[in-house]
């Protein structure tokens, strides 16, 4: 597609002056100029409300990720930014801690089967780091097992390709197992007994536990003497108000949160069993910001509103409509070798397969660079992907003239489409996030395109 303009001038310019200052131009990788597609894509975002978020270009999207899952109930709630505007006229930092801390913290108590104790972090990364260097310290060993990903410090990040900086030393205490394999962590524990400090995990990313799985691994912590580690960071306050342990049935030792436990505010947590969270007290796990009130305000009205609101039902009720109508429409349109769904509908992600000689990678970022630039209209994506409202803008006989899709393709099976397409642009979507999937549209008319095309070839 021969584009007659450039709506991203703005972006390009300050990822320009970006790069020359700061490394990949952000602070976030997830969100850095590698992510996207160059000259499709915006880099700089300028303002957001509920679940839509403007770039530097005054481009309107709607956001399906959520500040990568740190936003809960939508980009300036009322009334976390009035708890927040509130706190602020009190002060933000002390001498002495605030009373506030006490409140949420018994507010994650209440909530989350495994916290008797809580303590605070500023990001997912001090939670998970926290709560490892707990298990080292309560059980007296050095050894990690891990499944998923768990923040950027030594002790995780060391055994992922991704070591460059971390001591060798460090990458060969922890040891990655497979989800929903369980003979893969009992390999690791039977091979190395005695030394497994702590299994951290997600309940659930993009598969679901198999029956039985979650059971197993706590079974294999008690029996090895290790802790079991619930990194709910994404999960927590998501996937249930008590998150996916209290979803799954799993009480695990320690659980770990972050990103929407504020609502976009710098907070996390360890929380846990008293006897083990008691020794907080003796291993070093402090911050100078870790009593910042701004962010434990903004976290007391989250937690208030999500048990006060049917938020976590509205995030299912919504995503799950969206995840059968996308299921639907693959099966529909036979591109199941290359589409695939997975995950929880607060949480669910659409899969890209290799369709040889074409890697998912080129797939993608070609899908991405031909389609999400029409009349003016654009999407983000990344790893988690960002949607736009497209049919607000374009008209879906306009759209399907564009690409001659009415002398492509069936007009029953485009009638279909269109259906889809109201469905998805009447959905609301303030409280649902993360529903990392492309639009249907884009999808299943562009990989019908590539299929009978280039794919074909």
């Amino acid at each position: 597609m021969t584009l007659d303009r450039h709506p991203f001038t703005c972006s390009e310019k300050l990822l320009e002056r970006a790069l020359k200052i700061i490394p990949l131009g952000t602070q976030t990788f997830s969100k850095s100029h590698t992510i996207y597609p160059h000259g499709v894509s915006p880099f700089y975002a300028t303002h957001a409300k509920g679940s839509h978020l403007w770039d530097a270009d005054k481009n309107e999207y709607i956001d399906f990720v959520n500040s990568l899952c740190a936003i809960t109930l939508g980009y300036r709630d009322p009334d976390v930014d009035a708890a927040v505007l509130t706190q602020m006229k009190k002060g933000t930092l002390f001498s002495l801690p605030h009373s506030i801390e006490i409140d949420v913290a018994e507010s994650i108590c209440k909530m989350v089967p495994c916290a008797e104790m809580v303590r605070f972090g500023k990001n997912g990364s001090d939670a998970t780091s926290g709560a490892v260097r707990l298990a080292r310290a309560f059980t007296g060993r050095d050894r990690v097992a891990v499944c998923g990903y768990h923040g950027w410090q030594d002790w995780f990040i060391g055994s992922t390709s991704r070591n460059l900086g971390v001591p060798k030393a460090v990458q060969e205490l922890t040891h990655p197992f497979k989800f929903n394999n369980l003979e893969s962590l009992h390999s690791l524990l039977k091979n190395q007994r005695g030394e497994f400090a702590c299994i951290i995990m997600e309940a659930m990313n993009c598969e679901e536990p198999t029956p039985s799985f979650l059971e197993g691994v706590q079974a294999l912590a008690k029996k090895h003497g290790s802790l079991l580690i619930l990194d709910e960071t994404i999960t927590g306050f998501r996937f249930s108000k008590g998150g996916a342990q209290e979803l799954f049935g799993i009480k695990p030792d320690i659980a770990t949160f972050g990103k929407g436990l504020s609502n976009g505010y710098p907070l996390s947590a360890i929380a846990g069993r008293a006897d083990v969270m008691k020794l907080m007290e003796d291993i070093f796990f402090s911050f100078t910001m870790g009593s910042e009130t701004l962010s434990l305000a903004a976290a007391k009205a989250t937690l208030k509103k999500i048990n006060r609101e049917p938020v976590i039902e509205r995030i299912k009720e919504n995503g799950n409509r969206i995840i059968s109508g996308l299921k639907e429409s693959i099966k529909q349109y036979e591109v199941q070798h290359i589409f695939s769904v997975s995950g929880h509908p607060a949480w669910s992600f659409l899969n890209i397969k290799d369709v040889l000689p074409y890697t998912n990678w080129e797939i993608r970022t070609y899908l991405f660079q031909e389609m999400f630039f029409i009349e003016n209209i654009v999407s983000l994506l990344g790893r988690t992907i960002y949607s736009v409202n497209f049919f607000k803008f374009v008209n879906f006989d306009t759209f399907a003239s564009s690409l001659n899709l009415y002398k492509i393709f069936p007009k029953e099976k485009l009638d279909s489409l269109n259906e889809l397409s109201v469905i998805y642009s009447n959905t609301p979507v303030n409280y649902l996030l993360l529903v990392n999937f492309l639009i249907v549209i884009f999808c299943v008319s562009f990989l019908l395109i590539i299929n009978q095309s280039e794919l074909g070839d």
